[in-house]
């Protein structure tokens, strides 16, 4: 039996008397791979939150490694949707890189041999050795995010969480983003936040459909159709099969194939 990383029961967020996210309840296993997926204002990002520890759910509750979130820093790696920091300011790649070791180490504690050989391993496993002395604020989108997920993986995370990484990058970049991610999923569990809703399937095993409620789709590879993410998206996408014979539990549906 796989080990739970994540369990959520019932989980509710209200933020400024609005009703974010609504009786959330689902699990994540060692090796899953996970991606969220909804519009605009669907509480994907508040749900990230809640798993990081930086939000209090309002109602229900939520364990990451058996515990409250927050509990265990050094065993998440976690990639923000947007990086804002000035572009002129004198850091590298490497340097970047090797603030993701920070959980892991005491106050006013340097890095080590072992602080920098993760950074370099972790620069070598999503493509960016060769530049990892290049200034940070000169690197592309694709370039950036890339070292983004470098310095998520230095901390060698059971637990990966990613907010919208391919959200501002080109269609060849975003393709090779989740080719990485699929390759680290041997190694680690996954929850990514995407609007690719066409092309995640092909890489996850499980997809959770969030406008505040939610639906979750069991093995979507190879599942175009159905209305399981249109109950979710107020406009057209590429949908996932949702099979109406199913049984709902609470406020959300499991649906397997």
């Amino acid at each position: 039996m796989r080990r739970e990383i994540v369990r959520c029961h019932r989980l509710g967020v209200e933020l400024g008397g609005v009703r974010v996210l609504r009786d959330l309840s689902f699990s994540v296993d060692e090796g899953d791979f996970l991606a969220i997926v909804g519009p605009n204002g669907g509480g994907k990002t508040t749900l990230l939150r809640v798993l990081l520890g930086l939000q209090k759910p309002s109602e229900g509750h939520a364990e990451v490694f058996g515990a409250a979130p927050g509990s265990y820093p050094e065993k998440i790696g976690y990639v923000p949707q947007r990086l804002f920091f000035d572009r002129d300011f004198p850091l590298g790649v490497r340097e970047a890189v090797l603030m993701g070791r920070m959980a892991l180490k005491t106050p006013f504690q340097h890095y080590n041999k072992t602080d920098r050989a993760a950074a370099e391993e972790a620069l070598r496993i999503v493509g960016l050795g060769a530049i990892g002395n290049r200034r940070i604020g000169a690197l592309s989108g694709g370039e950036l995010q890339r070292a983004l997920i470098a310095r998520a993986l230095a901390g060698k995370p059971e637990l990966l969480l990613l907010d919208e990484p391919t959200a501002s990058v080109d269609p060849e970049m975003k393709t090779s983003i989740y080719d990485l991610l699929d390759k680290l999923k041997k190694s680690v569990t996954i929850v990514l936040v995407t609007h690719d809703t066409g092309t995640v399937s092909r890489f996850v095993g499980r997809v959770l459909c969030l406008n505040c409620s939610m639906v979750i789709r069991e093995n979507p590879a190879g599942t175009p159709g159905g209305d399981a993410a249109q109950q979710v998206y107020p406009y057209p996408v590429d949908l996932l099969v949702h099979h109406p014979s199913e049984r709902p539990e609470s406020n959300s549906q499991i649906l397997r194939p």
